[in-house]
């Protein structure tokens, strides 16, 4: 009889979290709850999982390998809102067998800013990827807007998700596709910005390296007093 792979209890932890909090506030789920259930002991637990958050994690990167590996070059020559609506749909459709205890967990951890900063950095680091699966680029100048904005779009939209229950997501569609224009006319103003300012921030550049080339003459030219803590008296 071989061992159990570390990557099955790591995935028996997982769907024991999220079976629990289906059914229980976040905060009366112990840590020892959710080992019995994933019939691991909490030696193996603490191997795999610092904490239940942890386990959260691991769900978000579980959910974004099954959207990554489901990704194909069919939409490459759409626009990027299309590509990246249809990235985060299939994201919400891998989600779907957990809806119940996400709602739940999203209600319990609204007023937490500690678990909702943490949960915020899973979120960048899983949107740098689906942006990357639209093949939307998160680097330069306004990359960093990018994934937040995205962020954002998700978790907006996932607001309406988790509160829809037609087969179909229509609400869910119809707020992504708004929320994603939304995100669109934002960008396309701080590229507006970005252009706009470039004069002046060439300006600016050439003003800072004037001032440093005029300290290093002062130096050269001050008989060494510039250097001397006794000049100043």
């Amino acid at each position: 009889m071989t061992a159990e792979a570390p990557t099955d209890k790591r995935k028996a932890i997982v769907e024991a979290l999220m079976d629990l909090a289906a059914k229980r506030a976040w905060h009366e789920i112990e840590i020892n709850d959710v080992a019995k259930a994933a019939h691991v002991s909490l030696a193996e637990f603490r191997d795999l999982f610092p904490s239940k958050g942890a386990v959260l994690g691991a769900l978000s990167r579980q959910v974004d390998r099954q959207v990554l590996e489901g990704t194909t070059e069919d939409l490459a020559g759409e626009p990027a809102r299309e590509r990246i609506f249809d990235v985060l749909m299939r994201r919400f459709d891998a989600l779907e067998p957990y809806k119940t205890a996400l709602r739940r967990i999203s209600q319990d951890l609204r007023y937490d800013p500690a678990s909702l900063a943490a949960l915020n950095q899973v979120s960048l680091n899983s949107q740098r990827f689906m942006l990357a699966a639209a093949g939307i680029s998160t680097e330069g100048p306004l990359g960093a807007l990018k994934l937040q904005g995205a962020v954002l779009v998700y978790a907006n939209t996932m607001r309406t998700w988790l509160d829809d229950d037609d087969p179909t997501l229509a609400r869910t569609m119809a707020r992504l596709d708004r929320e994603l224009r939304r995100g669109e006319r934002i960008l396309e103003g701080a590229e507006d910005l970005r252009r706009l300012s470039a004069p002046l921030r060439a300006v600016g550049r050439a003003f800072m390296q004037g001032r440093r080339s005029s300290r290093r003459d002062t130096r050269r030219t001050g008989d060494g007093d510039a250097d001397n803590p006794a000049a100043a008296i």
